[in-house]
Formats: C-alpha cells, structure tokens, sequence
C-alpha cells in the first residue's frame, strides 16, 4: 500500500457522514472521491469534507485512480452489485452491514473477492468496539463460565418514516431484521456461535415490510433471547449470564463506551470510550489487514459474515420476510 490509504466514498447519507468524519482523523488517510447517483449530492458531500474528487456515476469511481479502498454505505439491496463492481475495477472494499441480502450474494461477494486479490470486508462495527472486544476476551478467558443465557434488543419508532424511505420500502430490503436485528443476532453468534435450533416471528407493515421481530437461539447448553423492532423504542441493552456471574452492556449496546461485571455479590464498571464517531476502531482494523497484505480481516473474516446472514436467511424463513426482488 501508499503512505497514504485513499478512500473512495460510496453512499454519501448519514452514515458515511460519521464514517467520513473519522476517517479525517487519521494521518494515514487521503479521502480522494466521493460518488452518488446524484452529481449535486456528491459534490456537496466533497465541498463539507473537502474531497477533490465527486463523481455522478459510479462507474466513474471504479475507473478513476483516485482510491485505493471503497466505503459503501447505500441501501442494502444494492451492496452486492457495487462491491463486485469495485472489486472487478481492482478496488478493495469495506461495505457496510449486512454484506449481502443472503447467503448467495456474500457467497458470490467473497468468490469475487478472492478472484481478484482483493481485500473484502462487512462493516459491522461493533464488532471492533472496545467494550465488545474486552468482553469477548473476559468470556473466552471463563471470567464469567460457561454462558448459558443472553439477551440483546435493538429497536427505535421507524413508522413516521416515508414507505419510501430505506426503512419502508421494500424494494430497498427495509425492515428491522437486516437494519438493526442483525445485531442482536450478531452478539449471541459471537458470544455462543451457531445455535441449534431458531425459533422466530416477525409482524408486518400494511406494504409488506416486516417491522417487529422476536427470536430464541437454541444451544445445547444456552438460549439467546433477540428482538428488533420499528413500532416502539426498547432499552437496548445487552444482558450475558454464566453460572460464574454477569456481563450488562450499557444502552445503546452496540455503540456501547462500557460495561458492567457482577460477579461475586461485586459490580465492576469498565469504561472503554469510543473513538470518533466509533468508526475508527473499525476503519484501524481495514488499515491494518492492507498493510499486512490480508485480504479478510481475522476478527470479523468472511466466515463470519457467511456465518451471520445464514442466520437471518433461516429467521427469513421462518418468518416470511421476502423482498420484490427476490420473487
């Protein structure tokens, strides 16, 4: 890699905003374009953060020589198709969650990947917050025994949305499950990885969107008790048992700048503050695993990520959810 790791902007919403804003705080990091179906977007974007290079089109970005490293923060349903076209143009890619809409697109993502040596990664996050990271560890090291019960909820009023937003619209693979219960989801694989047995149900907006969904993973020797929801606010809180003591991840968990260990009739807090916007543990991650010349990253791998959206391909089915554009 250069000195310097150029990034490429695709998606120039909220999200990218946050993204874009830690990536200033890099020294490492030149931010050489941004790209939107929109012209007068991008080129907003590029005036705020002072970006030289804003592009109408897409397919610009992946021809120019103006970013090493593609951030893609646009609506679900069109992840797959610009990460591949990246990756064709030789561009490695950090995509925002959830990689694909199923396990055949991060399949197909990952084959592409790996056709043309490039680096490939799904942008959750958390996985790189500290307290997650630090928690992780104490588990792994038995400070609290063998988990046999957690619970995470993640959920916010999302029904005064346009039902064209990508919240709504089904065409842009809206609902809960992909946008906020992946991460639930995402905690209990973590923590107890692939359950035995799912049991899910998901309630549904007039246009067919699924707006409320609760799930129960079976292990042999745990359950993880998961919901994510559209209709009302939830604690969001995370909550992991072991026969030793407790872990609270305080709300909202999966930002989260501590936690709490109860163990022994003693609370301990740790504080463990985000970065940034909390981008910036992600994005020294991708930095590292260029520099180093890898092509996944060891703490959140392409297994992970084919191991994940398995997950809610099999809570999909259990509970109906199906976009137009799969039909």
């Amino acid at each position: 890699m250069k000195t310097k790791i150029r990034w490429g902007i695709i998606g120039p919403g909220n999200i990218a905003k946050k993204f874009t804003e830690d990536l200033q705080l890099f020294d490492d990091v030149e931010i050489g374009a941004v790209a939107s179906r929109s012209l007068a977007k991008a080129q907003k974007f590029a005036n705020k953060y002072e970006i030289e290079n804003a592009y109408g089109n897409y397919d610009e970005l992946f021809k120019a020589k103006t970013a090493d490293i593609i951030y893609i923060a646009t609506p679900h349903n069109f992840h797959k198709d610009l990460a591949i076209m990246a990756m064709e143009h030789g561009k490695h890619v950090l995509c925002e969650k959830p990689l694909g809409v199923s396990r055949s697109e991060v399949e197909e993502l990952i084959t592409v990947a790996r056709k043309n040596e490039v680096f490939l990664m799904e942008g959750l996050w958390s996985r790189f917050n500290p307290s997650i990271k630090k928690i992780k560890a104490l588990i792994d090291d038995g400070e609290i025994g063998n988990v046999s019960y957690l619970h995470a909820d993640f959920a916010f009023y999302g029904l005064d949305r346009g039902e064209d937003s990508r919240i709504l619209n089904p065409n842009l693979a809206s609902g809960s499950l992909l946008d906020i219960g992946i991460y639930p989801i995402f905690l209990a694989y973590l923590i107890l990885g692939n359950p035995k047995e799912i049991s899910a149900f998901s309630n549904f907006h007039s246009n067919g969107t699924e707006i409320q969904t609760s799930i129960i993973f079976q292990y042999a020797n745990a359950q993880a008790v998961l919901y994510s929801g559209l209709t009302s606010q939830s604690k969001m809180e995370a909550e992991i048992s072991g026969q030793k003591g407790e872990l609270f991840i305080h709300p909202r968990w999966h930002e989260a700048n501590g936690f709490s260990l109860t163990k022994n009739s003693r609370s301990i807090d740790f504080k463990l503050s985000m970065e940034g916007n909390g981008f910036v543990h992600e994005i020294r991650e991708v930095h590292d695993c260029l520099k180093t010349g890898k092509f996944e990253s060891d703490l959140w791998s392409h297994q992970n990520s084919l191991d994940l959206i398995s997950l809610i391909d099999k809570i999909r089915l259990q509970t109906g959810v199906v976009y137009p554009f799969e039909a």
